[in-house]
């Protein structure tokens, strides 16, 4: 039996989306030039609004005004899909992964990411699946959306962006947008479905064990890290 490869875990706590990314985008140029090992950061955000390369203006349905004075910051990347939204309560992930050394087919990819998140949900009695033609992770019959999933494969074949589960956000905020550009379907969280609250420290560790599953990979957590050591 071979060895699990070994992935560096990162947990920065709440950061900035924009210093989030500026990490993220050193970890996978890193990667990509080989100075790198796999790493995968799991984090939380302060409100934010990402539109991803499909995003079109109208699924943002308040002025830019308007959420500057809510404090909502508004970003464009370069991930897949179109607009989302990110608050305290979201499990955020993002791996940054050589993709050939982990079947190296982005489909499979995506649907591994979404196997972990549907295996976490069962350990919390919740019923979960996938939508043919969608992706992301729904409950009720495909009728709410309770993780979105977006991710950038770089020209070196390096894997960026990921997911965010909704914990226990103020779901109030995807008021705000039409989620991912559907508009006939609701968004949801772990904590409403079971009718608790639920923190997402309190579901982290289930995650991550079923992340480490799907992928067949260890997790090496790395020191607590000291602020001057992430991107300004």
């Amino acid at each position: 039996m071979s060895t699990p490869r070994s992935i560096t875990l990162i947990r920065p706590g709440c950061i900035d989306y924009t210093r989030a990314w500026e990490w993220m985008r050193q970890l996978a140029a890193d990667r990509s030039a080989g100075r790198a090992d796999d790493s995968l950061l799991i984090l939380e955000h302060p409100p934010t609004i990402t539109l991803g390369n499909k995003a079109r203006p109208e699924n943002i349905l308040v002025s830019v005004e308007k959420l500057a004075a809510h404090g909502v910051a508004l970003v464009q990347t370069d991930r897949g899909g179109d607009v989302t939204y990110h608050a305290p309560g979201q499990i955020v992930g993002y791996p940054i992964l050589k993709l050939s050394q982990h079947g190296g087919d982005i489909g499979r990819y995506v649907r591994s990411l979404e196997e972990t998140i549907i295996r976490t949900l069962a350990d919390f009695g919740v019923a979960s699946q996938r939508v043919p033609g969608l992706t992301g992770v729904w409950v009720d019959g495909g009728t709410a959306k309770v993780c979105a999933i977006g991710v950038k494969l770089s020209a070196a074949g390096v894997t960026s962006h990921g997911f965010a589960l909704n914990v226990n956000p103020d779901l109030a905020g995807f008021a705000q947008i039409v989620p991912c550009g559907i508009g006939n379907r609701a968004v949801t969280s772990l904590s409403t479905l079971l009718g608790r609250a639920v923190a997402p420290a309190d579901v982290e560790p289930t995650l991550l064990h079923h992340f480490a599953t799907v992928f067949d990979v260890t997790l090496d957590p790395t020191p607590t890290l000291r602020a001057e050591a992430m991107p300004s």
